[in-house]
């Protein structure tokens, strides 16, 4: 992908306007920047994106995404046409990166494609739950609805994520200050408590003081073969967490470690049920329901587990028995299905299911805050004993011994 830096004037207020525009040719990006409504004055190549520079620039926030969805929202349900809507929109995001996808979804749009075509051109800004709700909008006529509950599902999954972010953000901080703290007492304390014995005949060191100095002679000596280490071990358990085996590991202690195990189960219920609300109130079909949700839980054995459902449910199953007795969903997810099924309101029951997760997510979280504060003070009791043991010990050995 190219960024090209041009010049062009605005027809209705005369203006010059100096920005830049990406696409794949010169010509391509001709074509977004005169799709704005705009008399092309001058365009010049500029670098290639890419790299960590490119992806901070070409960053699209959530916030954008849903600020992008309630505006056409609203622009289409006063009566203006999509392109026209599209057009609006995009002359009020300042983010370069998000006008630029605008563009070429305007410029799509213009070509003959449908609107969740042409956000399918972009996964990496519109996800599948994202267009299969444009889609169903499209079909059923009701575009403006289907992007408000996208821009309400957006900003309840923003609100939780970032509840749970918030929680973890606390013990990695203390986490990360008690290694700092612990690396400067190794490195530039307890070598000085050496030099008191190295004139001393005789005289040893406690164990665990030159267990520390070991440490800390091939840390200052070998700083570089640490980094090295650090950087591949890093970059190991990272891949490994992303594939397969390592995924499996680390999805499962997200539903059962303590004491987090409950947190993740009820956010990912909250999930299940919110994005499941969305969806069947759009008018997707079940089974297109089940399966773009498996895609978006992030859970390896809870999607294996809607998948077995979606089976289940082919079968001629309803959803609630399909996840009866599945020890990866909580009981009273089946248990609101079955009243929604019974009762035709299956919509109502997954709304009330995610709002009830919802507000238990905040409890957990509360609680789980509740419980490593002290575990972190323990934790960092431990540190500081051993810490000032390997100093200590040694100087009042010294008081306790004469040399000759």
């Amino acid at each position: 992908m190219l960024i090209f830096h041009y010049v062009a004037r605005d027809p209705s207020t005369g203006d010059k306007i100096k920005a830049e525009v990406q696409a794949e040719s010169e010509q391509a990006a001709a074509k977004l920047v005169q799709s704005q409504g705009l008399v092309l004055l001058d365009l010049q190549p500029g670098d290639r994106t890419g790299g960590i520079f490119g992806f901070i620039k070409n960053r699209i926030s959530t916030k954008e995404k849903i600020l992008f969805s309630r505006q056409l929202s609203t622009l289409i349900n006063a009566g203006l046409p999509l392109l026209q809507s599209l057009r609006s929109v995009g002359k009020q995001i300042k983010n370069n990166a998000m006008k630029n996808v605008i563009n070429q979804v305007i410029t799509d749009i213009e070509s003959g494609r449908a609107l969740s075509e042409a956000l399918a051109k972009h996964p990496k800004v519109f996800n599948n739950i994202y267009i299969s709700l444009v889609s169903a909008g499209e079909t059923s006529g009701t575009l403006d609805d289907a992007l408000k509950r996208i821009a309400n599902q957006q900003e309840k999954d923003a609100e939780i994520m970032s509840k749970v972010k918030g929680a973890m953000i606390y013990p990695l901080v203390v986490v990360f200050v008690m290694l700092a703290v612990i690396g400067f007492m190794i490195i530039t304390v307890l070598p000085q408590v050496e030099v008191l014995y190295t004139d001393l005949p005789g005289a040893s060191l406690p164990l665990i003081t030159r267990v520390l100095l070991a440490i800390s002679k091939f840390t200052t000596q070998y700083w570089y073969i640490v980094l090295i280490i650090m950087a591949v071990l890093g970059f190991a358990t990272t891949k490994w967490a992303r594939t397969g085996p390592g995924k499996l590991v680390i999805d499962k202690m997200k539903m059962k470690a303590w004491p987090i195990g409950q947190l993740f189960m009820k956010l990912y219920m909250a999930r299940f049920a919110r994005t499941g609300t969305t969806l069947v109130g759009t008018g997707v079909p079940l089974i297109q329901v089940l399966e773009i949700t498996a895609r978006s839980i992030n859970n390896i054995h809870i999607e294996k587990s809607i998948r077995q459902a979606i089976e289940k449910v082919k079968g001629g199953k309803s959803l609630s028995s399909s996840i009866k007795d599945d020890p990866n969903f909580l009981s009273l997810v089946p248990d609101m299905l079955s009243i929604g099924e019974q009762s035709g309101a299956i919509e109502e029951m997954m709304e009330k299911t995610a709002e009830y997760y919802e507000k238990e997510v905040d409890n957990q979280i509360k609680t789980v805050s509740t419980i490593i504060e002290p575990l972190l003070m323990v934790l960092l009791g431990v540190a500081a004993f051993i810490i000032v043991a390997a100093v200590l010990l040694p100087i009042y050995g010294l008081a306790g011994q004469s040399f000759v």
